[in-house]
């Protein structure tokens, strides 16, 4: 497989699965966990009668690691390439935020609660 960063948030997996269907693939993703699994049936492959057989015909399962508020937004199989599009996500209340500074004395403790206590 191949990673790759695309800019700042958008990342791109690229596995190569010759010899795979779209119907033969998996793709889950929970939480941190990106999982691709591929299942070849067994039987077919033992019902035909290969002189040769060169090209791996196995089941696979592959899990990917993923950081906090990554989510999966497209999968792709083209040419024997998956390629799953992966974006970073944080949430406006957890990105960091400038904090103004002002001028002139703090506010007294005291005065806020009698503020907020005023009708």
């Amino acid at each position: 497989f191949n990673l790759e960063r695309l800019d700042g948030d958008r990342y791109r997996i690229k596995l190569a699965v010759a010899g795979f269907g779209r119907d033969e693939i998996e793709i889950t993703a929970q939480q941190n966990l990106l999982q691709v699994k591929g299942r070849k049936d067994e039987k077919e492959a033992a019902s035909s009668s290969f002189l040769h057989i060169g090209i791996a015909n196995r089941s696979f399962e592959r899990r990917f690691e993923l950081a906090d508020f990554v989510r999966v937004e497209d999968a792709r199989l083209n040419d024997g390439l998956l390629t799953i599009d992966l974006v970073r996500e944080v949430p406006e209340a957890m990105k960091p935020k400038t904090i103004a500074i002002k001028t002139g004395t703090p506010l007294e403790a005291d005065e806020d609660k009698g503020a907020a206590q005023a009708p």
